[in-house]
This record gives C-alpha cells, structure tokens and sequence, in this order.
C-alpha cells in the first residue's frame, strides 16, 4: 500500500526562499546564533561546497547552497547586492534584533513601531542578505493603515 504523494512536501509552504551565499557552511552556523535556525539537510557537491542544504527559522524552510557561478548561482557579494528582503515574524523583535547583532548582522534600521501595527527592524545579514524583523502589536484595518501611512509619509 503506498501513501498518497503530496503535491506540496509536509512541512514546506507553497513559497520557500532559496539564498545562495558565500560559504554557506557559515552562513548556516549564523542563521543558527542569530534567528535560531534548525540545520535540516545538507548535501555537499563533488568539490565539497554545499550544493543545496535547508534550515527552518519557525516554521519556515528555507533553501540555501554554496555561491557557483557556473551554475548561475551568484551571491549578493557577487551581484553588487540584493534587491530581496526576508521578513521574519518573532515573539519579541528588540530580543531578536540584539541576537541578531550580536552574531554579526548590521543593523540598518533600529526596531520601532510602524504604522502598520508591526514593531519593526532591519539587518543584513554577513552573507549580503537583508532581513526585516518584527512583531505584530496592533490589528488595524487597511483604512487605519491608509491613514497611518499618509500622516507618516507627509512626515518625510
């Protein structure tokens, strides 16, 4: 008897991100101080690198491997940057944004309370990816964010 096959694997959401780094062995023991990542599965290719691994931060998965240009498989440190950004939803984003730091991260917006209703920051990351961090503290409807956003932006 065999199992019915799921078109989506268990554990895994309909959207996962798939970073590729430099030293990806790093970046994993660094997703592990800085965000509390699982390290799941690795598989190294022939050279050694790390052709594809995973971690989970929460109850998300998320894909990574060894920068390979070959492949077309380039970093941010090779492209100048990246134009993606990880949100990650914690219990207590001033905790987690120190954590953060102090593994290594650099800030570039201390957490604060956003029109939004989330309490919010960003990092990047020592691989060249930029993470936005926060904490839901307060439900509002998309008119009260509207509002929100037009007093905060005629602000600027």
């Amino acid at each position: 008897m065999s199992k019915q096959l799921r078109p989506i694997p268990e554990g895994y959401h309909s959207v996962t991100p798939y970073l590729v780094v430099r030293k990806a062995t790093d970046a994993i023991d660094f997703y592990k101080k800085a965000f509390g990542a699982a390290d799941t599965y690795r598989l190294a290719g022939p050279d050694g690198a790390i052709a594809h691994a995973e971690i989970r931060i929460g109850n998300s998965p998320i894909m990574l491997c060894d920068e390979n240009p070959k492949m077309g498989a380039l970093s941010p440190q090779a492209l100048g940057g990246s134009p993606a950004n990880l949100f990650l939803y914690v219990e207590d984003v001033d905790a987690a944004f120190r954590k953060a730091v102090g593994a290594g991260a650099t800030p570039t917006m201390p957490p604060q309370d956003m029109f939004w209703g989330d309490r919010y920051g960003k990092l990047a990351d020592p691989f060249g990816h930029e993470w936005s961090i926060a904490t839901h503290i307060e439900d509002l409807s998309p008119d009260q964010i509207q509002e929100r956003a037009q007093a905060a932006f005629a602000q600027k």
